[in-house]
């Protein structure tokens, strides 16, 4: 079971950790811490009954803590929440591609039908003025611009905050005590992100639904309001959804593989944005990055991750060209 896999990972790593020797100890002992609180975390998630080693300290005593996670004995191992996460199977490649069209299918489904709503409310709200006031309010009309371009920025700051203070510092390491298969829709909600995925959507998609909501109250309410105010509420709603649609393309398309991306998954400053999320997954900075679009920026900040940035988007393209050569031979 997923109990029996973590022990042995462990017990590797532990050895691993003893044969090292000379200068290599070092770098060698917090690959080990990091693995040890990786497995631990995953072995929570996994079972929210189990206990696990958060903290810090020495590597031994987190491995230590590790083969004490067991299901609780008093409850049947086939009926525990654990049970179900540990039967995740990854999927084949044809169900990942079937899954793939149906997500290109509703991404672009929602992208043209946003986009028309889009344009064909601002035509009628503009037009509404012109027929009001007598004139074209470009008063209004640069403030709208302004407050679809802050909105959209604005959207990428709120996302780095809510994403290492509420989705992986609260919710994702809430206490194992509040962890119950009633609370699962919120303590699983980003980590189902983290974790293989069984179909086309994810728990985690609810983020999408969420921050939708006041997009579209933004957006109605200043559609019909007229003047300045509602101009600026209307321009607000349109930034949070242009900042969606990209996030959908760049987060799921070229990041998660989900749909294919076509021509933007070749433009060099979207790969940039995608390998600094790619390091986010891979936790070699704590979590950091944790915005998308100014990811850059964030691995700026910590010591080395510039260089492991270009080492990713190498790799992507190492694995770019194999992925054509080996569809030109197909």
């Amino acid at each position: 079971g997923g109990v029996q896999t973590s022990r042995l990972l462990c017990i590797g790593q532990q050895n691993a950790s003893g044969q090292g020797g000379g200068g290599g100890v070092g770098g060698q002992q917090q690959r080990v811490n990091a693995a040890a609180k990786k497995a631990s975390r995953m072995a929570a998630v996994a079972d929210p009954d189990s206990r696990r080693s958060m903290g810090g300290g020495a590597a031994e005593d987190e491995v230590e803590e590790l083969r004490l996670i067991e299901p609780r004995a008093e409850v049947p191992a086939a009926d525990t929440p654990s049970e179900q996460i540990r039967r995740r199977v990854v999927m084949t490649k044809g169900e990942r591609q079937r899954n793939g069209e149906s997500y290109e299918w509703t991404a672009w489904a929602s992208t043209c039908g946003i986009t028309s709503v889009a344009i064909t409310a601002t035509y009628l709200r503009l037009a509404r003025e012109v027929s009001d006031v007598g004139n074209f309010p470009w008063d209004e009309m640069f403030a709208q611009v302004a407050l679809i371009a802050g909105a959209a920025i604005g959207m990428e700051y709120y996302a780095r905050y809510a994403h290492k203070l509420l989705w992986h510092d609260s919710w994702w390491s809430m206490p194992l005590r509040m962890r119950k298969e009633w609370s699962r829709p919120i303590w699983l909600l980003h980590e189902s992100h983290h974790l293989p995925r069984e179909g086309a959507f994810e728990a985690n998609d609810i983020f999408a639904i969420a921050n939708g909501v006041p997009a579209f109250a933004l957006c109605a309410y200043g559609f019909l309001t007229p003047g300045l105010y509602g101009g600026l509420c209307f321009g607000a709603g349109l930034g949070i959804t242009l900042f969606g649609i990209a996030y959908m393309y760049v987060h799921d398309g070229m990041v998660h593989k989900r749909f294919p991306t076509g021509p933007l998954g070749k433009l060099p400053f979207l790969k940039r944005i995608a390998a600094g999320h790619r390091i986010h997954h891979t936790e070699a900075f704590e979590g950091v990055p944790w915005g998308l679009f100014l990811a850059t920026q964030e691995l700026a900040e910590v010591k080395g991750g510039l260089e492991e940035l270009e080492k990713v988007m190498e790799a992507a393209d190492r694995k770019m060209a194999k992925e054509e050569e080996e569809a030109k031979e197909a």
